[in-house]
């Protein structure tokens, strides 16, 4: 389902939103019979809270929603969506404003809680549409709820319709429609161009490793986003007891992020030239699968000592960041669910990130209060560089003793970028654990609006 605003030519009906600590003042300006109905029926102006009104005849003639407190707003986001989803089905649009709400947020959290995976199952019908808010961008909310809806699709399909050969077919779709080109390398070809660690990684799959690379935009600043393509992730030999499995379809949600933050920047038309590197395998299990112990010669000539199967995000994204590298771009940006660390500091809902430039993570910090997209700043502590030393090659890929998990993942894939002085990582989660407005329990895509609204700053354009 489109995530678009209604046409400005579609019958709606009035939406009034009000918080709770205007509700009298709003009720005074209306009809004592309005009055009255709104307190028979305990309409507060609750956070998430809708009074529908009739005329004369008992049809509904508008609705009000609840927008509740600052402090309750303060604790959430997309406080008009959480009324959206208790509106009937109908168009509507806004009566009045928006109650001193940002309306480009609250029009995006509109759409997005439009979002419905529907791929295996009929979903509830289109629910409430809304005419763009006057004074917002509508195209540029709707290039961004696209984006997040393309990677809310491709992190919620499960690996029997999205591994790696239908994760390149996304890729191809995606390049299609914008006009981009797309050059591949799979399976044994990895070997023959130098891209072991990926190779290795998803050798034991009965579908063929691959290196996704695609190009858009003829001018401009260099951008190049890399997304961990992991479609499932057994753990390899290291395998994972179920319970840790059962999420390993989110692997790739780096991939998603990536690809749904190249639409949003397509879509727009952005002055800059964007590269999107994808390595997408599947971590299986079979006699080729790569052991514990083994010790792998990456692209960049980096050795890696493996001590736990289970951390191959890290090695399949090595080996494209040191090819995006080669190409000295003005900035590389990093993307994938790579540790467990990383929740455990800062939850599912942050994005934490990784800055070679504090004037990058200044844009990031700007751009995520702007676009409703939390993130979350973790450095590059040099001094824990010894912890993934083993001594018996360049790299340990899992570092033994448990502490800064996160932070020496990021230290062993900044190893790769040599030549490109801004880098950017994120360790995101990909995944809502349980709905929230605008955000339905599922796949999620964390730190790509945020970069959206930075990249000007970052990129100079």
């Amino acid at each position: 389902m489109p995530l678009r605003f209604a046409a400005p030519d579609t019958p709606s009906l009035p939406l009034y939103v009000v918080s709770s600590n205007d509700l009298k003042g709003w009720a005074s300006t209306h009809p004592e019979p309005v009055q009255n109905w709104l307190r028979a029926s305990n309409f507060k102006a609750g956070l998430g809270q809708v009074a529908l009104l009739a005329d004369k005849n008992g049809s509904i003639r508008a609705a009000v929603a609840g927008i509740g407190t600052k402090s309750e707003r303060e604790r959430g986001r997309f406080a008009l969506a959480a009324a959206q989803a208790k509106l009937p089905d109908g168009c509507y649009h806004i009566e009045g404003g928006l109650a001193g709400l940002d309306p480009s947020e609250e029009a995006l959290g509109w759409l997005l809680e439009r979002y419905r995976f529907d791929r295996y199952k009929d979903q509830r019908g289109p629910g409430a549409a809304l005419k763009c808010p006057e004074g917002v961008d509508a195209d540029r909310i709707e290039a961004i709820a696209g984006g997040e809806g393309l990677t809310r699709d491709l992190i919620n399909t499960p690996t029997n319709d999205m591994g790696p050969e239908a994760l390149e077919q996304a890729v191809r779709d995606l390049a299609a429609e914008f006009d981009a080109t797309i050059q591949t390398c799979v399976g044994d070809a990895l070997l023959d161009q130098n891209f072991p660690m990926i190779h290795t990684v998803g050798r034991a799959s009965v579908q063929a490793p691959r290196l996704l690379d695609m190009r858009w935009g003829k001018a401009g600043p260099r951008l190049t986003l890399v997304g961990k393509g992991v479609c499932f992730d057994t753990g390899g030999l290291n395998i994972k007891p179920g319970a840790s499995m059962g999420l390993m379809k989110k692997d790739m949600g780096g991939a998603a992020t990536v690809l749904g933050l190249a639409q949003m920047i397509m879509a727009l038309n952005l002055p800059l030239r964007l590269r999107v590197l994808i390595p997408a395998v599947e971590n299986a299990i079979d006699g080729s699968a790569f052991r514990p112990s083994d010790i792998l010669t990456s692209r960049a000539g980096l050795t890696v000592e493996i001590n736990n199967t289970d951390a191959e995000g890290r090695l399949v994204l090595a080996d494209a960041l040191a090819f995006a590298d080669e190409e000295k771009p003005n900035l590389i940006v990093s993307m994938a669910t790579l540790t467990g660390a990383a929740r455990v500091a800062v939850g599912p809902d942050l994005a934490p990130f990784y800055a070679t430039d504090p004037a990058l993570s200044d844009a990031l910090r700007a751009g995520a209060l702007a676009s409703a997209d939390p993130v979350w700043e973790m450095p590059f502590h040099t001094p824990y560089e010894p912890m993934i030393e083993p001594g018996i090659a360049d790299l340990d890929n899992a570092p033994k003793g448990g502490f800064a998990g996160s932070i020496t993942a990021a230290l062993f894939l900044k190893r790769f970028v040599r030549d490109t002085p801004h880098y950017m990582h994120f360790d995101v989660y990909g995944w809502q654990p349980s709905g929230a407005p605008g955000r339905p329990k599922g796949g999620v895509g964390q730190g790509a609006r945020a970069l959206l609204e930075a990249l000007p700053k970052m990129l100079d354009f």
